[in-house]
């Protein structure tokens, strides 16, 4: 292909400093968005390469008909300006993150005598502290309405708090410190607004403290009233932690990214995790993505941080990304503390990756329109596999797990291309104590097929999530059952990139029985959208059992298991103690004074909190 004359003097005239490159169409439309260490090699790289593996390179050189560039004193400063452009142009070859405006958010500005939270849709850098962003309006009026149960900060605005003459009603129902009634100083209100962005950055264990701190200075100044109310401020807090989920055993703070494609479209999720927590999560969908994941993953991380968003300690990633070691420098310096990016390849950080994943992928398959007519994929799924009779109904087994706990399965069906939520089962994993994926997914088989529910009742069609050891394990199960040739069995297995398939990822992969190789489905887009869906599907009820699980051994506390102790002698203990922690270190009298507990009960109690002291309460 022959370039015009001023393309390519420009591209002689490329100077070889780091910089920002834009590619533009002949009418001039910016194209993409670019930056390099040595700007005239990284820009001659894409017109001396003749055959490129990525097809949107390939589609890119062709339509480039100018290129302009903007020298930069560093990389470092290519890269922020790089995000810049991109936001402001929005090139269609580059990867760009579009609906932030469609979320609300926290605002709060500490240079307000007194702060209080107010929605907003846009983050500003102007100094206020911004929370969020939510997915929803139910769930950040939820949100605040927790916060404001447990911070009395001012919740009406500006111009009515200075017009007031009387407290408003939230004073009197103590939701409100009364500031319009000069009830409460800027100094006396501060540590209420710093205990609230305490608990919303998900700083609790920073929290609990200084409530417990000053809990016991004001009651060792007879200040009961003042005393009274951190205790009940603290219980508040540990009330609600009961309700978020423990994923890791880490305690530090952590966003997970997860990516899922299917055919030309991307699924992105991220998991905030702050220590050890689950706090939320967010997801984005990329639709006919001219990128590649570990492109689409790069440009998240770019665009999103960028925007004066809390930024953990460590984000881990389902795909290696290009310049890992220049994000991680530019992250540090937003944060001013060092961030690591990574990504996990077994434990505890491979099985958040994986939850993250399957997020993506769920809120991919919610975001895609449905086919109208799901028989033309049916079809197509008994032309490519070769089935003796149509495919009306598809089962899908998956396993979910932490490290080997909680471990359950999940069983679900499609009848003609839809769920069909009647015949899904869950199962408890009883005979595997170990990580064992194929082990459990053979104990799950084999009580699919035994159940009297169920056995009579064949699908044509066996998915099971994972690849060749899971796929042998069923085989040999219904081998055992007399139902080999009766059951066909597929292993559906997504492909795990590395950092040299990044630019030729072969998308998921098709497992069959006496096959060699797996059918690729990357270029078949009904297939792999109908078995997608399908192992999705798999993944949610398996994931929602699983954190059912988890949940209530959370939520389990000593007291539970000492005989007479039900909830409301329960809530009593803690309300009187302010913990469990506290109770165990009481005496038996201390206790015997709770109302409702004999002198009987308060020695149980004691004996049984005192044998294993050292167990940590989760209550």
């Amino acid at each position: 292909m022959t370039r015009p004359v001023k393309l390519k003097e420009k591209l002689e005239s490329l100077p070889s400093s780091p910089g920002v490159y834009l590619f533009k169409d002949p009418k001039g439309k910016i194209l993409y968005v670019g930056k390099g260490k040595d700007l005239r090699k990284r820009v001659l790289s894409y017109f001396r390469e003749k055959n490129h593996s990525s097809a949107k390179t390939r589609v890119l050189i062709k339509k480039v008909s100018d290129v302009d560039f903007i020298i930069t004193a560093s990389e470092k400063e290519a890269l922020i300006l790089e995000s810049n452009l991109i936001k402001h142009h929005q090139p269609r070859y580059n990867v760009v993150l579009r609906d932030d405006k469609r979320y609300l958010v926290l605002r709060l500005d500490p240079k307000e005598d007194y702060p209080r939270l107010s929605l907003v849709r846009k983050i500003r850098k102007d100094g206020a502290l911004y929370f969020g962003p939510y997915a929803s309006a139910q769930a950040v009026r939820q949100t605040l309405k927790v916060l404001h149960s447990m911070f009395p900060l001012r919740q009406c605005s500006g111009r009515k708090f200075k017009s007031r003459q009387r407290p408003c009603l939230n004073h009197q129902m103590g939701r409100c410190l009364g500031l319009c009634a000069g009830t409460i100083t800027p100094e006396e209100y501060a540590p209420v607004v710093e205990q609230a962005v305490l608990f919303l950055r998900g700083r609790t264990r920073d929290l609990q403290i200084k409530l417990r701190r000053e809990m016991e200075r004001t009651a060792d100044e007879l200040e009961f009233e003042k005393a009274a109310m951190y205790r009940d401020r603290l219980i508040a807090v540990e009330k609600t932690l009961e309700k978020q989920l423990i994923v890791s055993s880490r305690f530090q703070d952590q966003d997970v990214i997860g990516t899922h494609e299917a055919g030309e479209n991307l699924g992105l999720a991220v998991l905030f995790i702050r220590e050890g927590r689950m706090v939320g999560s967010r997801a984005f969908v990329f639709k006919d993505s001219k990128s590649s994941a570990p492109e689409v993953v790069r440009g998240f991380i770019l665009q999103y941080y960028e925007e004066d968003r809390s930024i953990p300690d460590e984000i881990l990633m389902s795909e290696p990304v290009l310049e890992q070691d220049l994000l991680e420098e530019w992250l540090s310096d937003l944060k001013e503390k060092r961030v690591t990016l990574r990504v996990p390849k077994r434990g505890e950080g491979r099985r958040l990756l994986i939850m993250a994943c399957k997020n993506a992928a769920n809120y991919l398959m919610s975001e895609m329109p449905k086919p109208t007519d799901p028989l033309p994929a049916l079809e197509r799924l008994q032309q490519r596999l070769e089935l003796k009779s149509f495919p009306h109904r598809l089962e899908c087994v998956d396993i979910s797990n932490f490290r080997g706990q909680f471990s359950v399965g999940s069983l679900t069906v499609f009848k003609d291309g839809e769920p069909n939520k009647t015949d899904y089962r869950r199962y408890r994993i009883r005979d595997v104590f170990q990580i064992d994926d194929p082990a459990m997914m053979a104990e799950v088989i084999r009580r699919r097929f035994t159940d009297v529910r169920d056995s009579k009742v064949l699908p044509d069609l066996l998915v099971v999530d994972g690849g060749k050891a899971q796929l042998n394990q069923t085989m040999a199960i219904l081998d055992d059952l007399d139902l080999k040739g009766r059951v066909p069995v597929v292993a559906l297995a997504k492909r795990q990139r590395t950092a040299k398939q990044v630019e030729s990822a072969e998308g998921d992969r098709l497992y069959l029985a006496g096959r060699k190789t797996p059918l690729l489905l990357k270029n078949d887009p009904p297939l792999q959208f109908l078995l997608g869906r399908l192992r999705d599907e798999a993944h949610r009820f398996a994931i929602e059992y699983y954190q059912k699980r988890h949940r209530k051994s959370i939520l389990h506390s000593r007291l539970d298991d000492i005989p007479g102790i039900g909830p409301k002698r329960r809530r009593a203990l803690i309300q009187h103690f302010g913990s469990v922690n506290q109770l165990a270190q009481a005496k038996v009298e201390e206790i015997s004074q709770v109302p409702g507990v004999s002198s009987k009960l308060a020695e149980e109690i004691f004996s049984a909190l005192r044998s294993n002291s050292s167990d940590k309460m989760k209550f």
